[in-house]
């Protein structure tokens, strides 16, 4: 698998999207990155591949374990995440700000991260990218008790989600635990 510790990164775009992700591809390769990029790869590319199609492609190569995560764009990158999103495994979410992309890696273990060319700026794009990829899971919550226990909890029951069985079990989910949250603030902030 290819991972973020090594520097690896996967990133697709559709016509939309392509100018943000060219930006943030040169970024990245300037800090050292090795980008995988499957598409769009160019602004006049003949017959370029829909949003829908370039999501489902990504989220491949996720759920069958080539890359630990991945980075989309479109124009609002609602489509393309909503593809990816299909994929098994894949937990895909849309961010327009730096505060959304921590929260989207430490809360939500989001391992495919899109962007909506037609919002974010692309200096918002870089400083969202090296926010989400300088992170992990439950990263900056020690001072919150059982923070990563329960999101990585949500995580696993995802994965293990079967609509099938949910609805057989009148749409109750099939529980793998339970690790208490309560809301708290950062003590070093109050």
């Amino acid at each position: 698998m290819k991972t973020i510790k090594d520097k690896q990164i996967l990133v697709a775009a559709d016509f939309a999207g392509f100018p943000l992700k060219e930006v943030i591809v040169e970024h990245l390769k300037n800090k050292g990155w090795t980008v995988t990029d499957i598409g769009v790869r160019s602004e006049d590319e003949e017959n370029p591949e829909m949003f829908h199609r370039i999501g489902l492609k990504t989220g491949a190569k996720i759920s069958e374990g080539e890359f630990e995560r991945a980075l989309l764009f479109c124009g609002t990158g609602m489509g393309i995440h909503i593809a990816a999103s299909k994929c098994p495994g894949v937990f895909a979410g849309v961010v327009e700000s730096v505060p959304a992309a921590l929260r989207s890696i430490t809360g939500n273990g989001v391992n495919v991260l899109a962007m909506g060319a037609f919002y974010v700026a692309p200096k918002m794009g870089k400083d969202i990218v090296d926010a989400y990829l300088g992170h992990n899971l439950g990263d900056g919550y020690k001072w919150w008790p059982n923070f990563y226990d329960f999101h990585k909890l949500a995580c696993d029951e995802l994965c293990n989600f079967d609509y099938e069985k949910f609805k057989a079990n009148g749409f109750e989910v099939e529980k793998l635990g339970d690790y208490p949250l309560e809301l708290m603030e950062n003590p070093d902030t109050i």
